[in-house]
Protein backbone atom coordinates (compact mmCIF):
# COMPACT_ATOMS: atom_id res chain seq x y z
CA UNK A 1 0.00 0.00 0.00
CA UNK A 2 1.67 3.27 -1.36
CA UNK A 3 2.19 6.03 1.16
CA UNK A 4 1.10 9.45 0.63
CA UNK A 5 4.29 11.80 0.91
CA UNK A 6 3.63 15.03 3.00
CA UNK A 7 5.28 17.64 1.03
CA UNK A 8 2.05 20.57 0.42
CA UNK A 9 4.68 22.68 -0.02
CA UNK A 10 5.24 21.21 -3.67
CA UNK A 11 1.00 21.31 -4.34
CA UNK A 12 0.40 24.34 -6.01
CA UNK A 13 -3.28 23.71 -4.88
CA UNK A 14 -2.46 23.39 -0.83
CA UNK A 15 -3.14 26.94 1.17
CA UNK A 16 -0.61 27.98 3.54
CA UNK A 17 -1.87 28.01 7.12
CA UNK A 18 0.66 31.04 7.53
CA UNK A 19 1.83 34.00 4.93
CA UNK A 20 4.36 36.02 5.96
CA UNK A 21 4.38 38.93 2.64
CA UNK A 22 7.47 41.40 2.59
CA UNK A 23 7.37 41.51 6.06
CA UNK A 24 9.92 44.26 7.35
CA UNK A 25 10.74 44.63 11.39
CA UNK A 26 13.02 47.28 12.39
CA UNK A 27 14.16 48.56 15.82
CA UNK A 28 15.50 52.24 15.75
CA UNK A 29 17.68 52.20 12.51
CA UNK A 30 18.49 48.29 13.05
CA UNK A 31 16.93 45.99 10.43
CA UNK A 32 15.90 42.49 12.46
CA UNK A 33 13.60 41.10 9.68
CA UNK A 34 14.06 42.53 5.83
CA UNK A 35 11.59 42.22 3.39
CA UNK A 36 10.81 38.37 3.82
CA UNK A 37 8.18 36.58 2.04
CA UNK A 38 7.26 32.90 2.86
CA UNK A 39 4.45 30.27 4.08
CA UNK A 40 3.78 27.90 6.50
CA UNK A 41 1.54 24.70 5.83
CA UNK A 42 -0.88 23.05 8.26
CA UNK A 43 0.19 20.17 9.95
CA UNK A 44 3.80 21.23 9.56
CA UNK A 45 6.56 21.00 11.35
CA UNK A 46 8.56 24.28 10.44
CA UNK A 47 11.85 25.15 12.13
CA UNK A 48 13.48 28.77 11.95
CA UNK A 49 17.27 27.92 12.30
CA UNK A 50 20.55 30.07 13.17
CA UNK A 51 22.98 31.86 15.30
CA UNK A 52 21.97 34.25 17.64
CA UNK A 53 20.54 37.89 15.67
CA UNK A 54 19.71 36.45 12.46
CA UNK A 55 15.96 37.24 13.34
CA UNK A 56 14.34 34.02 14.21
CA UNK A 57 13.24 34.85 17.65
CA UNK A 58 12.03 38.36 16.35
CA UNK A 59 9.78 35.96 13.46
CA UNK A 60 8.55 34.04 16.40
CA UNK A 61 7.32 36.78 18.49
CA UNK A 62 5.51 38.76 15.25
CA UNK A 63 3.63 35.63 14.88
CA UNK A 64 2.57 35.18 18.99
CA UNK A 65 1.65 39.10 18.95
CA UNK A 66 4.43 40.29 21.39
CA UNK A 67 5.82 42.18 18.33
CA UNK A 68 4.12 43.91 15.38
CA UNK A 69 5.80 43.98 11.88
CA UNK A 70 7.36 47.34 10.90
CA UNK A 71 5.93 46.60 7.39
CA UNK A 72 3.90 44.21 6.04
CA UNK A 73 1.45 41.38 6.92
CA UNK A 74 1.22 38.42 8.51
CA UNK A 75 -2.22 36.28 7.58
CA UNK A 76 -2.85 33.34 9.80
CA UNK A 77 -6.02 31.09 7.96
CA UNK A 78 -6.16 33.85 5.73
CA UNK A 79 -7.10 36.78 7.97
CA UNK A 80 -4.51 39.17 9.07
CA UNK A 81 -3.80 39.09 12.82
CA UNK A 82 -1.98 42.19 13.43
CA UNK A 83 -5.29 43.75 14.82
CA UNK A 84 -5.66 40.62 17.47
CA UNK A 85 -3.52 40.68 20.82
CA UNK A 86 -1.76 37.85 21.68
CA UNK A 87 -4.66 36.45 24.27
CA UNK A 88 -7.10 36.67 21.13
CA UNK A 89 -4.86 34.87 18.32
CA UNK A 90 -5.08 30.99 17.79
CA UNK A 91 -1.75 30.93 18.73
CA UNK A 92 0.27 29.48 21.88
CA UNK A 93 3.29 29.16 22.77
CA UNK A 94 5.75 27.33 24.86
CA UNK A 95 8.72 29.35 26.06
CA UNK A 96 12.89 27.45 26.66
CA UNK A 97 11.63 28.31 30.66
CA UNK A 98 8.59 26.57 30.74
CA UNK A 99 6.92 28.82 32.85
CA UNK A 100 4.75 26.77 35.03
CA UNK A 101 3.43 27.75 37.59
CA UNK A 102 4.91 26.35 40.71
CA UNK A 103 2.31 26.24 43.63
CA UNK A 104 -0.29 24.36 41.05
CA UNK A 105 0.39 21.09 40.45
CA UNK A 106 0.52 19.19 36.74
CA UNK A 107 -2.93 18.57 36.49
CA UNK A 108 -3.82 22.54 37.54
CA UNK A 109 -0.90 23.56 35.37
CA UNK A 110 -2.42 22.11 31.88
CA UNK A 111 -5.96 23.18 33.47
CA UNK A 112 -4.84 27.13 33.66
CA UNK A 113 -5.84 28.16 30.48
CA UNK A 114 -9.29 26.22 29.63
CA UNK A 115 -10.36 27.21 33.05
CA UNK A 116 -9.95 31.48 31.96
CA UNK A 117 -11.87 30.38 28.88
CA UNK A 118 -14.66 29.42 30.77
CA UNK A 119 -15.00 25.83 30.08
CA UNK A 120 -16.72 23.42 31.64
CA UNK A 121 -15.55 21.31 34.72
CA UNK A 122 -16.31 18.58 32.68
CA UNK A 123 -15.00 19.55 29.54
CA UNK A 124 -11.66 20.68 31.45
CA UNK A 125 -11.39 17.61 32.84
CA UNK A 126 -11.81 15.53 29.62
CA UNK A 127 -9.65 17.62 28.20
CA UNK A 128 -6.67 17.83 30.84
CA UNK A 129 -6.85 13.69 31.14
CA UNK A 130 -6.57 13.44 27.25
CA UNK A 131 -3.52 15.22 27.28
CA UNK A 132 -2.09 13.79 30.35
CA UNK A 133 -2.13 10.76 28.32
CA UNK A 134 -0.77 12.01 25.41
CA UNK A 135 2.30 13.21 27.10
CA UNK A 136 2.37 10.51 29.41
CA UNK A 137 1.78 12.14 32.60
CA UNK A 138 -1.09 10.15 34.43
CA UNK A 139 1.19 8.93 37.20
CA UNK A 140 2.55 12.80 37.95
CA UNK A 141 -0.79 14.39 37.88
CA UNK A 142 -0.76 15.53 41.48
CA UNK A 143 2.95 16.30 41.55
CA UNK A 144 4.07 19.93 41.75
CA UNK A 145 6.70 21.05 39.30
CA UNK A 146 9.24 20.94 41.56
CA UNK A 147 8.51 17.14 42.04
CA UNK A 148 9.40 16.12 38.66
CA UNK A 149 12.17 16.11 35.70
CA UNK A 150 13.10 18.46 33.35
CA UNK A 151 11.84 16.44 30.79
CA UNK A 152 8.47 15.80 32.87
CA UNK A 153 8.51 19.64 32.93
CA UNK A 154 8.80 20.02 29.36
CA UNK A 155 6.21 17.71 28.41
CA UNK A 156 3.68 19.56 31.17
CA UNK A 157 4.88 22.78 29.54
CA UNK A 158 3.49 20.95 26.11
CA UNK A 159 0.07 19.82 27.41
CA UNK A 160 -0.88 23.26 28.95
CA UNK A 161 0.21 24.84 25.30
CA UNK A 162 -1.66 22.29 23.57
CA UNK A 163 -4.75 22.21 25.65
CA UNK A 164 -6.77 24.60 24.16
CA UNK A 165 -5.98 23.51 20.58
CA UNK A 166 -4.30 26.15 18.95
CA UNK A 167 -4.21 26.20 15.23
CA UNK A 168 -0.36 27.38 15.58
CA UNK A 169 2.08 25.97 18.75
CA UNK A 170 5.43 27.91 18.69
CA UNK A 171 8.25 26.83 20.54
CA UNK A 172 11.43 29.24 21.51
CA UNK A 173 14.14 27.08 21.86
CA UNK A 174 11.69 24.07 23.87
CA UNK A 175 14.81 22.08 24.74
CA UNK A 176 17.54 23.68 25.40
CA UNK A 177 17.38 23.26 29.10
CA UNK A 178 17.76 19.38 29.16
CA UNK A 179 20.88 17.19 28.94
CA UNK A 180 22.27 16.02 25.73
CA UNK A 181 20.74 12.50 26.10
CA UNK A 182 17.06 13.36 27.57
CA UNK A 183 16.99 16.13 24.21
CA UNK A 184 17.36 13.40 21.39
CA UNK A 185 14.96 11.42 23.26
CA UNK A 186 12.12 14.48 23.52
CA UNK A 187 12.82 15.32 19.82
CA UNK A 188 10.78 12.17 19.06
CA UNK A 189 8.83 12.79 21.50
CA UNK A 190 7.87 15.88 20.20
CA UNK A 191 7.78 14.90 16.75
CA UNK A 192 5.31 11.98 17.66
CA UNK A 193 2.97 14.51 19.84
CA UNK A 194 2.77 16.78 16.91
CA UNK A 195 1.47 13.69 14.49
CA UNK A 196 -0.98 12.81 16.40
CA UNK A 197 -2.62 16.00 17.23
CA UNK A 198 -2.07 17.18 13.69
CA UNK A 199 -1.42 20.97 15.19
CA UNK A 200 1.12 23.12 13.38
CA UNK A 201 4.12 23.56 14.98
CA UNK A 202 7.29 26.55 14.29
CA UNK A 203 10.26 25.89 16.58
CA UNK A 204 13.14 28.03 16.97
CA UNK A 205 16.12 26.88 17.75
CA UNK A 206 20.00 27.18 17.28
CA UNK A 207 20.53 22.88 17.29
CA UNK A 208 21.46 22.14 13.85
CA UNK A 209 20.89 18.78 14.85
CA UNK A 210 17.56 19.34 16.51
CA UNK A 211 16.13 21.30 13.84
CA UNK A 212 17.20 18.35 11.30
CA UNK A 213 15.49 15.87 13.29
CA UNK A 214 11.92 17.13 14.08
CA UNK A 215 10.89 19.77 10.93
CA UNK A 216 9.82 18.87 7.59
CA UNK A 217 11.36 21.87 6.69
CA UNK A 218 13.95 24.18 8.00
CA UNK A 219 14.37 27.54 7.20
CA UNK A 220 17.93 28.64 7.56
CA UNK A 221 18.48 32.31 8.32
CA UNK A 222 21.05 34.59 8.70
CA UNK A 223 20.82 38.50 8.60
CA UNK A 224 17.11 39.10 8.95
CA UNK A 225 16.46 36.98 6.06
CA UNK A 226 16.12 33.31 5.26
CA UNK A 227 18.72 32.13 3.11
CA UNK A 228 17.15 28.53 2.15
CA UNK A 229 14.07 26.56 3.21
CA UNK A 230 13.94 23.06 2.28
CA UNK A 231 13.62 19.86 3.96
CA UNK A 232 16.57 18.97 6.14
CA UNK A 233 17.52 16.05 2.79
CA UNK A 234 17.89 19.37 0.56
CA UNK A 235 19.09 21.78 3.11
CA UNK A 236 22.05 19.25 3.94
CA UNK A 237 22.71 17.69 0.59
CA UNK A 238 22.45 20.38 -1.67
CA UNK A 239 23.12 23.97 0.23
CA UNK A 240 22.26 26.67 -2.31
CA UNK A 241 24.88 28.80 -0.69
CA UNK A 242 28.39 28.91 1.20
CA UNK A 243 26.62 29.73 3.93
CA UNK A 244 23.63 27.12 4.06
CA UNK A 245 27.04 24.39 3.32
CA UNK A 246 29.21 25.97 5.99
CA UNK A 247 25.98 26.34 8.68
CA UNK A 248 24.92 22.71 8.67
CA UNK A 249 26.96 19.91 9.67
CA UNK A 250 30.83 19.43 8.47
CA UNK A 251 31.59 20.21 5.31
CA UNK A 252 35.04 20.54 3.39
CA UNK A 253 35.39 23.53 1.27
CA UNK A 254 37.66 23.82 -1.93
CA UNK A 255 37.79 26.89 -3.58
CA UNK A 256 39.35 27.57 -7.16
CA UNK A 257 38.43 28.35 -10.69
CA UNK A 258 35.93 26.72 -13.02
CA UNK A 259 36.51 25.41 -16.34
CA UNK A 260 34.09 23.58 -18.73
CA UNK A 261 34.60 19.97 -19.48
CA UNK A 262 35.39 18.40 -22.64
CA UNK A 263 33.32 15.46 -23.05
CA UNK A 264 35.73 12.85 -22.52
CA UNK A 265 34.32 9.39 -22.24
CA UNK A 266 30.97 7.87 -23.42
CA UNK A 267 28.51 8.15 -21.00
CA UNK A 268 27.70 5.14 -19.21
CA UNK A 269 24.42 3.45 -19.49
CA UNK A 270 22.10 4.58 -16.77
CA UNK A 271 21.80 2.83 -13.84
CA UNK A 272 19.00 1.56 -12.03
CA UNK A 273 17.46 3.43 -9.23
CA UNK A 274 18.37 0.50 -6.88
CA UNK A 275 21.93 0.13 -7.87
CA UNK A 276 22.35 3.38 -7.18
CA UNK A 277 21.28 3.73 -3.66
CA UNK A 278 23.07 0.18 -2.89
CA UNK A 279 26.28 1.24 -3.82
CA UNK A 280 28.36 3.21 -1.43
CA UNK A 281 29.20 7.17 -1.90
CA UNK A 282 32.51 7.01 -1.59
CA UNK A 283 34.78 4.72 -3.35
CA UNK A 284 36.84 1.99 -1.68
CA UNK A 285 41.19 1.00 -1.77
CA UNK A 286 41.76 -1.31 -4.49
CA UNK A 287 43.75 -3.93 -4.02
CA UNK A 288 47.90 -3.31 -3.89
CA UNK A 289 48.27 -4.36 -7.65
CA UNK A 290 45.60 -1.92 -9.04
CA UNK A 291 48.61 0.70 -8.90
CA UNK A 292 51.84 0.83 -7.80
CA UNK A 293 52.17 1.50 -3.81
CA UNK A 294 53.57 5.34 -3.57
CA UNK A 295 56.72 5.13 -2.09
CA UNK A 296 56.32 5.74 1.93
CA UNK A 297 58.59 6.98 4.61
CA UNK A 298 58.48 6.79 8.22
CA UNK A 299 55.21 8.49 9.93
CA UNK A 300 56.50 11.74 11.90
CA UNK A 301 55.58 11.49 15.76
CA UNK A 302 53.34 14.35 17.12
CA UNK A 303 53.54 14.83 20.81
CA UNK A 304 52.15 12.04 22.56
CA UNK A 305 54.15 9.58 19.99
CA UNK A 306 57.06 11.17 20.64
CA UNK A 307 56.25 10.75 24.86
CA UNK A 308 55.78 7.09 23.96
CA UNK A 309 58.60 6.50 21.81
CA UNK A 310 61.81 8.24 24.23
CA UNK A 311 59.77 6.24 27.28
CA UNK A 312 59.34 2.82 25.50
CA UNK A 313 59.53 1.88 22.21
CA UNK A 314 63.31 3.20 21.23
CA UNK A 315 64.79 0.70 23.10
CA UNK A 316 62.97 -1.98 20.85
CA UNK A 317 62.92 0.23 17.72
CA UNK A 318 65.92 2.40 18.02
CA UNK A 319 66.14 6.00 17.46
CA UNK A 320 64.15 7.88 15.12
CA UNK A 321 63.74 11.42 13.30
CA UNK A 322 61.70 13.89 15.02
CA UNK A 323 62.08 16.44 12.49
CA UNK A 324 58.77 17.51 11.08
CA UNK A 325 58.70 16.88 7.29
CA UNK A 326 56.62 18.80 4.67
CA UNK A 327 54.46 16.16 2.30
CA UNK A 328 56.32 16.14 -1.14
CA UNK A 329 54.17 17.07 -4.19
CA UNK A 330 52.79 13.63 -6.19
CA UNK A 331 55.60 12.12 -8.48
CA UNK A 332 55.08 12.40 -12.23
CA UNK A 333 54.18 9.05 -11.75
CA UNK A 334 51.60 9.60 -9.24
CA UNK A 335 49.84 12.31 -11.36
CA UNK A 336 49.78 10.33 -14.29
CA UNK A 337 48.24 7.24 -12.45
CA UNK A 338 45.46 9.89 -11.04
CA UNK A 339 44.88 10.76 -14.29
CA UNK A 340 44.24 6.99 -15.68
CA UNK A 341 42.19 6.24 -12.78
CA UNK A 342 39.67 9.57 -14.00
CA UNK A 343 39.55 8.15 -17.40
CA UNK A 344 39.05 4.70 -16.62
CA UNK A 345 36.50 5.46 -13.62
CA UNK A 346 35.05 9.28 -14.44
CA UNK A 347 31.92 8.22 -17.11
CA UNK A 348 29.61 10.75 -16.48
CA UNK A 349 27.57 12.35 -19.54
CA UNK A 350 29.49 14.40 -21.28
CA UNK A 351 29.93 18.05 -19.65
CA UNK A 352 30.37 19.40 -15.84
CA UNK A 353 33.22 21.16 -14.79
CA UNK A 354 37.14 21.13 -13.70
CA UNK A 355 37.90 23.19 -10.82
CA UNK A 356 41.34 24.24 -10.97
CA UNK A 357 42.28 24.67 -6.53
CA UNK A 358 45.97 24.60 -6.54
CA UNK A 359 48.91 24.92 -8.28
CA UNK A 360 50.99 21.28 -9.70
CA UNK A 361 47.59 19.41 -8.03
CA UNK A 362 45.55 17.81 -11.15
CA UNK A 363 41.95 19.48 -11.28
CA UNK A 364 39.24 18.55 -9.54
CA UNK A 365 36.58 16.17 -11.66
CA UNK A 366 32.74 17.64 -10.71
CA UNK A 367 30.74 16.05 -13.39
CA UNK A 368 27.58 17.15 -12.53
CA UNK A 369 28.64 20.77 -12.04
CA UNK A 370 27.20 23.63 -14.56
CA UNK A 371 29.27 24.36 -17.49
CA UNK A 372 28.05 28.04 -17.34
CA UNK A 373 30.17 28.47 -14.81
CA UNK A 374 33.38 28.01 -16.60
CA UNK A 375 35.61 31.00 -15.82
CA UNK A 376 34.38 31.96 -12.88
CA UNK A 377 35.50 31.28 -8.94
CA UNK A 378 33.61 28.28 -7.33
CA UNK A 379 33.47 26.90 -4.14
CA UNK A 380 33.37 22.57 -4.14
CA UNK A 381 31.25 21.62 -0.83
CA UNK A 382 32.43 18.22 -0.02
CA UNK A 383 30.85 16.78 3.10
CA UNK A 384 33.13 13.97 5.26
CA UNK A 385 31.44 11.48 4.94
CA UNK A 386 31.47 11.52 1.08
CA UNK A 387 34.81 11.14 0.81
CA UNK A 388 36.89 8.18 0.93
CA UNK A 389 40.93 7.39 2.79
CA UNK A 390 43.52 5.00 1.81
CA UNK A 391 47.20 4.46 1.73
CA UNK A 392 46.70 2.93 -1.90
CA UNK A 393 45.82 4.96 -4.88
CA UNK A 394 41.93 4.54 -5.44
CA UNK A 395 40.30 4.55 -8.90
CA UNK A 396 38.03 7.54 -8.25
CA UNK A 397 37.41 10.31 -10.21
CA UNK A 398 39.49 12.13 -8.05
CA UNK A 399 42.50 11.23 -5.58
CA UNK A 400 43.94 13.62 -3.64
CA UNK A 401 47.28 12.71 -1.66
CA UNK A 402 47.59 14.03 1.80
CA UNK A 403 48.82 13.46 5.43
CA UNK A 404 47.06 12.51 8.03
CA UNK A 405 47.09 15.59 10.46
CA UNK A 406 45.06 14.49 13.62
CA UNK A 407 42.01 11.92 14.30
CA UNK A 408 39.11 12.34 16.00
CA UNK A 409 37.69 9.30 17.61
CA UNK A 410 33.86 9.36 18.05
CA UNK A 411 32.74 6.09 18.77
CA UNK A 412 30.86 4.92 15.52
CA UNK A 413 32.59 7.05 13.27
CA UNK A 414 35.93 8.51 12.96
CA UNK A 415 37.11 11.90 11.49
CA UNK A 416 40.60 12.04 9.93
CA UNK A 417 41.47 15.91 9.41
CA UNK A 418 44.26 15.17 6.57
CA UNK A 419 46.51 18.47 5.34
CA UNK A 420 46.91 18.16 1.63
CA UNK A 421 49.82 18.99 -0.67
CA UNK A 422 49.17 22.73 -0.79
CA UNK A 423 48.23 23.00 2.73
CA UNK A 424 44.60 22.70 2.45
CA UNK A 425 43.05 21.11 5.61
CA UNK A 426 39.66 18.26 4.29
CA UNK A 427 37.72 15.98 6.49
CA UNK A 428 37.26 12.77 6.29
CA UNK A 429 35.05 10.43 7.84
CA UNK A 430 34.85 6.76 7.76
CA UNK A 431 32.63 3.75 9.90
CA UNK A 432 34.14 1.92 12.61
CA UNK A 433 32.79 -1.07 11.66
CA UNK A 434 36.32 -2.80 12.53
CA UNK A 435 38.03 -3.54 15.66
CA UNK A 436 40.98 -0.77 16.59
CA UNK A 437 43.57 -2.94 16.41
CA UNK A 438 42.45 -3.58 12.91
CA UNK A 439 42.76 -0.03 11.62
CA UNK A 440 45.74 0.62 9.33
CA UNK A 441 45.71 4.66 9.55
CA UNK A 442 46.86 6.25 12.22
CA UNK A 443 48.84 9.86 12.61
CA UNK A 444 51.25 11.49 10.24
CA UNK A 445 50.12 8.51 7.49
CA UNK A 446 50.51 8.97 3.71
CA UNK A 447 46.83 8.39 2.65
CA UNK A 448 45.01 9.18 -0.70
CA UNK A 449 41.81 11.26 -0.32
CA UNK A 450 38.99 10.03 -2.87
CA UNK A 451 35.43 10.85 -4.00
CA UNK A 452 33.33 10.93 -7.21
CA UNK A 453 32.81 13.21 -9.69
CA UNK A 454 28.86 13.80 -8.11
CA UNK A 455 29.88 13.60 -4.45
CA UNK A 456 29.97 17.66 -4.66
CA UNK A 457 27.93 20.41 -4.80
CA UNK A 458 29.36 23.50 -6.83
CA UNK A 459 28.62 27.20 -5.52
CA UNK A 460 29.03 30.00 -6.70
CA UNK A 461 27.91 32.55 -3.98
Amino acid sequence: MSQTVFEPWNDPDAKPLIQFRNVTKRFGEFTAIDNQSFDIYEKEFFALLGPSGCGKTTMMRMLAGFEKPTEGTILLGGQDIAPFPPNKRAVNMMFQSYALFPHLSVWDNIAFGLKRDGKSKDEIAARVEEMLKLTRLEQFARRKPHQISGGQRQRVALARSLAKAPKLLLLDEPLGALDAKLRQATQFELMDIQEKTGTTFVIVTHDQEEAMTVASRVAVMDNGKIIQADTPQVIYEAPASRYVADFIGDVNLIDGMAEAREGGAAAAPAEPEADKKAEPEAPTAQEPEAAAEPARRAPQPNERGKWLHDKLFKYILGPREDAPKQLPPPTPEESKAAAASVTQTDVAAPGGIAIHWADGQPPIIVSNGDPALAGQRVTLALRPEKLGISKDLPEAANALKGKVIDIAYLGNLSTYHVELANGTMVKAQLANTRRVAQRDITWEDEVWISFRGTAGVVLSE
